[in-house]
């Protein structure tokens, strides 16, 4: 019976580990397959318009004559609305973890925690609407110039959004602070605002930056609260009290299927998905070399 066991279990062990290998390599093949096609669109575009016309142009009209492929306008609309939602996101965010790791008692992390996850949990039309009916309304009774869409609420629901999950991973950052820190810092009579600033802030630092990194790629794609609170016109502004697009909208836009397959116009689409994906992969990267920099001096 024992060898029976033992053989069943190689056996259990040998399908697992197969399956498990064909779930990686099922992520692989997709993540490549998905490159491949945004390349290939996006080269053919290229084709067609020039690289210096698309990253530099100051004007985006591929669905409106005379057409112009300014990517500029969609860049624009874009960078405010991650700055307006870090200008939210990143401080409370950073200051409910810091509460909720240093000072809050049990019974008031039970309560704010699961507050926080029911944040999380509202579908992003519903933050859109939202900032339509109650954010803009706010707005414009205090800066009576604001549009009806406009960059200020998009980046102030798209931070209410973030928010959660800065908490959250700031959160876990902070408490994996060893403990032994806390109480050499209190030894030496230091105040819990010192021990919090001076020393659990800097000792998770790359957890806390990691935490950032993902909030920002959120609100980089984010696209259902943007397209129905910030419009979707191609402003190169940087007035957030006017309406905007950014590109995760012009991609729902030209997703839509009114625009025929294989024309300019279309592969717009792909030329626009790969700058974001572009953005997206230098800042994960940028992450990893400040995670692993910071990692070395604390181990």
């Amino acid at each position: 019976m024992s060898v029976l066991a033992t053989s069943r279990n190689r056996w259990g062990e040998y399908l697992l580990g197969k399956l498990f290998f064909f779930c990686a390599f099922i992520s692989v093949i997709t993540t490549v397959t998905v490159i491949a096609i945004l390349a290939v669109e996006t080269f053919g575009f290229f084709q067609e318009v020039s690289v210096s016309e698309f990253l530099f142009g100051t004007e985006w009209r591929p669905l409106l004559h005379p057409k112009a492929y300014g990517i500029l306008p969609l860049l624009a609309g874009t960078m405010l609305i991650v700055v307006g939602s870090s200008l939210v996101a990143l401080p409370i965010g950073l200051a409910c973890a810091v509460y909720l790791s240093e000072y809050a008692s049990e019974k008031a992390r039970n309560i704010i925690k699961p507050v926080l996850e029911v944040l999380a949990g509202i579908p992003t039309v519903v933050y859109g609407y939202f900032a339509l009916t109650f954010v803009t309304p706010v707005i414009r009774g205090m800066f009576e110039s604001t549009q009806v869409f406009n960059a200020a609420s998009a980046a102030i629901v798209v931070g209410i959004m973030v928010l959660p999950m800065v908490a959250s991973l700031c959160d876990d950052a902070l408490r994996s602070v060893p403990a032994s820190l806390r109480e050499g810092a209190y030894s030496l009579g230091a105040t819990s605002f010192e021990v919090s600033a001076r020393i659990v802030l800097p000792a998770a630092l790359s957890g806390i930056f990691a935490a950032f990194v993902l909030a920002v790629s959120r609100a980089i794609g984010e696209t259902m609260a943007v397209t129905l609170a910030a419009g979707a016109t191609p402003n190169l502004t940087l007035n957030p009290l006017e309406s905007i697009q950014t590109m995760t909208a012009y991609i729902v836009q030209v997703s839509l299927g009114d625009t025929p397959s294989g024309t300019l116009t279309y592969k717009t689409l792909f030329a626009v998905a790969s700058l974001l994906f572009g953005i997206t992969l230098l800042m994960n990267l940028l992450a990893n070399h400040v995670m692993r920099k910071y990692q070395e001096v604390y181990e």
